[in-house]
């Protein structure tokens, strides 16, 4: 899926995302993913505004998470630390959240997000330049 990411002072970021926009997709999420490929990110997709945990089962990659209002308004982000043993920890997510976007940990400044930052999705798919 097509994304953008537009900081307060209109600079724009590009990236590619895998979509997780179902309950299956977003309970499974980067499990067991050891890299991303031409994907940047993972974007996890909400019905309605929520508040719920997220957590790094079976999940090898370090990464770090921002979530997004359903106006796409940055609300907070934060690392995860891989877990593959049985009992992992859980992160609480902020109040009212629509969208979740996961990365490798600390690439989230290279993508613009933090304060200020919106999320935009496509309704496309990545438009990859030719080899």
């Amino acid at each position: 899926m097509a994304a953008r990411i537009t900081t307060a002072d209109g600079e724009r970021c590009d990236l590619c995302a895998w979509l997780a926009d179902t309950p299956d997709l977003r309970a499974r999420g980067l499990m067991e993913v050891t890299d991303l490929g031409a994907g940047a990110a993972m974007v996890f997709v909400y019905p309605a505004p929520t508040t719920t945990w997220f957590w790094m089962k079976n999940t090898p990659l370090p990464l770090s998470i921002a979530f997004f209002d359903a106006a796409g308004t940055w609300l907070e982000s934060f690392d995860m630390a891989p877990c593959v043993t049985p009992q992992c920890p859980s992160y609480p997510t902020p109040a009212e959240f629509t969208y979740a976007l996961e990365v490798p940990r600390g690439r989230l400044p290279d993508l613009l997000v933090g304060p200020g930052a919106t999320l935009t999705l496509f309704d496309r798919d990545c438009v990859r330049p030719a080899p």
